[in-house]
């Protein structure tokens, strides 16, 4: 991996990762200090199927590949990446014609293919899982079709060692390989826990959580939501507390194909795969008990591509990619950092994590100005609730929608929020309703020229608030300024007033 103290600004990263069971191309943009998926591209190839039996990769996969290879590397080029790799996981390195084939498609590529071991596989997934989760401390379990890799991570300032990902362990347990045994389930458990032998590290960290990453705990993660009801298909930081996911985990393990058959929210291919997974994560999760289980949508290629940017230990991931947003959508002064200090005043000691999730919503705050005013609410609730960024929970994600959605105007019964309402305890949607109306007034008063901001305040008393305005001027001053003040005020339960500073007298001579 190029040295990212020394390494060229990229703009467009793509990685192409060779795994057991698939081939994926991702393309990331760079926004900033974050980065965007442009493209994603998935082929089920089943490298690693029938491995542990020949020793060899699957001659179909081989061939699928190839062609496939040759398609994501023309793709990437086309799209002008700056930095292009190829990385090839358990199946690769694991299989006796593993470099001819790394061999081969350098040549037809002309790309080299990097064979990670499995330290250095488990080290890149626990930095994909601390890029999209900055403040995780737990295991991180990454399954391939040919393995799963297990690392320790501190994230959230737990870091003794400057990293906060610890020594990793690659244990050969990858659904692939007990496909062979599926007709015995004696046999498959035996194998599982004999192959758990060497996952010491989950009993070191007892209680806390596993971070799950990998497509086929995706899967099991889209089952469960669908199952539970659960308003937000966001895989990511989607969280299980312990007991539900042995109870859910004991029934897919268990399920008869017939009853996978009629599963259709799943990729075919990944779907015969799923009742090894669960069988998998049931027994990680009973030597290890964690308290809860953690998906994570972000795992090797993000691991590598953020190892690309310079450090920037000081920043936080979830802002710097608003500001990403704000920048590439929102108009030409955007500012979310000075409207977040006007409207500071109305919420008087937050703590430094609402204080985090007001600044993101600052930042998002002019989003939605190229919809069609009867559409912006929505429009804006909706975007911000499903963007693809990381280090933000679904708690978190709901918050911030919602205050965009009265930003633009959205009535509080909207039905576009009655799914994910539940989300969020009464205090927390009656504060992102009144940030909403917060930002609606300034950018009543302002136009979006966020700078006049500096010439109006806010203040909160007991009873009232007051809008305090120069001395003079008709700028601040109108029908709709009063009204959208008299909305905030009546989301605060107070009274409204609005008065003019008085004029500085001239000193004397």
């Amino acid at each position: 991996m190029p040295d990212r103290h020394t390494a060229a600004p990229y703009n467009r990263i793509g990685v192409i990762d060779i795994g057991s069971n698939s081939l994926r191309l991702v393309v990331f943009e760079r926004l900033g200090a974050t980065l965007m998926p442009l493209l994603n591209e998935k082929v089920m190839c089943g490298l690693g199927r029938g491995i542990a039996k020949t020793g060899r990769l699957n001659r179909d996969g081989v061939e699928l590949a190839y062609g496939n290879l040759q398609r994501f590397v023309a793709l990437a080029r086309a799209l002008e990446v700056d930095h292009l790799t190829a990385i090839a996981t358990a199946a690769v390195r694991d299989a006796r014609d593993g470099e001819a084939f790394a061999a081969e498609i350098e040549r037809q590529c002309a790309l080299p293919v990097r064979i990670v071991d499995g330290a250095e596989e488990a080290r890149l997934s626990a930095a994909g899982v601390l890029a999209g989760i900055p403040e995780a401390d737990g295991i991180v379990g990454d399954l391939g079709g040919g393995s799963v890799e297990l690392v320790r991570i501190r994230g959230g300032g737990h870091d003794t060692d400057g990293g906060g990902i610890g020594e990793g362990v690659s244990l050969p347990l990858g659904p692939l390989r007990l496909a062979e045994l599926d007709d015995n389930p004696r046999l498959v458990l035996d194998a599982v826990r004999r192959g758990m032998q060497g996952a010491r590290l989950l009993r070191e960290a007892a209680g806390k959580p596993l971070f799950l990453v990998g497509g086929a705990w995706r899967a099991i993660a889209r089952l469960h939501m669908e199952q539970a009801r659960y308003p937000l298909h966001i895989i990511h930081q989607y969280t299980v507390p312990r007991r539900s996911a042995e109870a859910f985990l004991e029934i897919v393990a268990g399920m008869s194909r017939r009853s996978l058959e009629r599963i259709t929210t799943v990729n075919r291919k990944r779907l015969e795969l799923l009742p090894l997974a669960a069988l998998i994560l049931h027994e990680l999760i009973q030597a290890g008990q964690p308290d809860r289980i953690v998906f994570s949508a972000y795992g090797l290629r993000e691991g590598y591509a953020y190892g690309l940017l310079p450090p920037q230990p000081d920043v936080d991931p979830l802002i710097a990619a608003c500001i990403g947003v704000a920048v590439s959508q929102s108009r030409g002064r955007s500012d979310g950092d000075r409207l977040e200090a006007w409207a500071a005043p109305i919420f008087p000691e937050q703590p430094p994590r609402a204080r985090r999730l007001h600044r993101a919503a600052c930042w998002l705050s002019d989003i939605a100005w190229t919809e069609h005013p009867d559409y912006r609410a929505e429009q804006a609730f909706t975007r911000s609730l499903r963007m693809p960024i990381g280090a933000v929970s679904h708690q978190e994600r709901v918050f911030i929608a919602q205050v965009l959605h009265a930003r633009y105007g959205g009535a509080p019964d909207d039905p576009v929020k009655a799914a994910t309402r539940p989300l969020l305890d009464d205090r927390e949607a009656v504060q992102a309703r009144a940030l909403g109306l917060a930002m609606r007034l300034a950018y009543t008063l302002c136009g979006g020229a966020l700078d006049l901001l500096g010439e109006v305040r806010l203040a909160r008393g007991d009873k009232a608030l007051t809008l305090e305005l120069p001395p003079s001027g008709s700028l601040f001053q109108g029908e709709a300024v009063e009204r959208r003040l008299g909305a905030l005020g009546r989301a605060l339960g107070l009274a409204t007033q609005t008065v003019r500073r008085r004029a500085r007298r001239p000193a004397l001579a």
